[in-house]
């Protein structure tokens, strides 16, 4: 995409240094000379535009300091006059040779100046308005995505009530000396009760996720061989703030699914979530089967929907590192807390 921008760019500035040329072509000036002066014009123009699309419009007029991007600009304009001078002045005498006395200072600043400001003017303002209409465009897609997911999600759902009811009704139906698939129900109810209803915010109480990812370690271990070690480390001061619901939970099922299972050797599912300062700490490792790691990849789409909300819920705050190495997987996260 960058390299078609450029493209398009260099398309662009050569098509208007044509149309330069071919407009204002004189018969009393040769061709060489027209587009000399003009290619000048040219460089003192895209100077100036990239000066105001890269540092002047987003710096200052993205965050309405009108009065420094007006100053920064007409600066910007003075300054190519200004260096447009002593330029016109040397190709007057050495290049073109005019006999007639040429123009002075003030007269080539003046041309200068004009020149410049109008094009400048013209085609910075004709980025503004190409790219209002594409974030218009962006903003027009965005709603009909977020449309989009809202009627998927409606589709989608189903009655709680009658779920939860029925778990009660299979709970009520297991034999009460049974008390380990009893208690798995329970927490599998918890589980549910919490995605469904607490999980539709951005930020839920940290305490709340943590007794989720208890919760979901404890049905693993179980449904798990015991050849399969689990260590579940959470952090004493995991309390008082918010985080993101669900954010570790698709990096720890991932463990769970790829730890190894051969009953000739020790597997291992370590987990631990803890903060320091204001940086949160996520690491989970687990032991691999060497034919796990030759023909899985390790990586389903919960991982890569879990990245990919970390780059829209902490752009720029967070830090995660996936090691995919022959006998373990590894996932290292740190988040910068509000």
């Amino acid at each position: 995409m960058t390299k078609k921008k450029n493209w398009v760019q260099l398309v662009w500035w050569i098509g208007l240094y044509i149309f330069w040329v071919i407009i204002f072509q004189k018969r009393a000036f040769s061709f060489s000379r027209t587009a000399t002066v003009e290619f000048c014009y040219l460089l003192f123009i895209a100077g100036n535009y990239y000066l105001n699309v890269y540092y002047t419009i987003p710096v200052f007029l993205y965050r309405k300091k009108y009065a420094a991007f007006i100053s920064v600009m007409f600066a910007g304009i003075v300054a190519a006059a200004l260096l447009r001078v002593p330029l016109a002045m040397f190709l007057n005498q050495n290049l073109f040779r005019v006999q007639k006395p040429a123009p002075g200072f003030s007269t080539l600043f003046v041309n200068s100046f004009l020149n410049i400001f109008i094009w400048v003017v013209c085609i910075v303002a004709g980025k503004l308005i190409i790219d209002r209409f594409h974030f218009q465009q962006h903003v027009d897609e965005v709603e009909k995505q977020k449309e989009r997911a809202e009627l998927d999600f409606l589709n989608a759902q189903f009655n709680p009530h009658f779920l939860f009811n029925s778990i009660n009704s299979i709970y009520g139906n297991i034999d009460k000396h049974n008390t380990t698939a009893r208690n798995m129900l329970l927490t599998f109810s918890d589980m549910l009760r919490y995605q469904l209803y607490d999980c539709n915010s951005n930020a839920i109480n940290i305490e709340k996720e943590m007794n989720y990812i208890r919760n979901y370690v404890a049905l693993q271990k179980a449904r798990k061989e015991e050849s399969v070690i689990i260590d579940l480390h959470i952090g004493e001061n995991l309390a008082g703030f918010s985080i993101a619901p669900l954010l570790f939970i698709a990096f720890i099922e991932n463990s769970f699914k790829y730890v190894g299972s051969n009953g000739d050797m020790e597997h291992r599912v370590f987990i631990s979530l803890m903060k320091a300062g204001n940086t949160f700490y996520f690491n989970c490792r687990n032991t691999k089967e060497m034919n796990i790691a030759v023909n899985g990849d390790h990586k389903g789409i919960g991982v890569a929907n879990a990245q990919r909300r970390l780059q829209l819920l902490y752009p720029k705050t967070h830090e995660l590192e996936i090691t995919n190495s022959a006998d373990y997987y590894e996932v290292n996260l740190k988040i910068r807390l509000a």
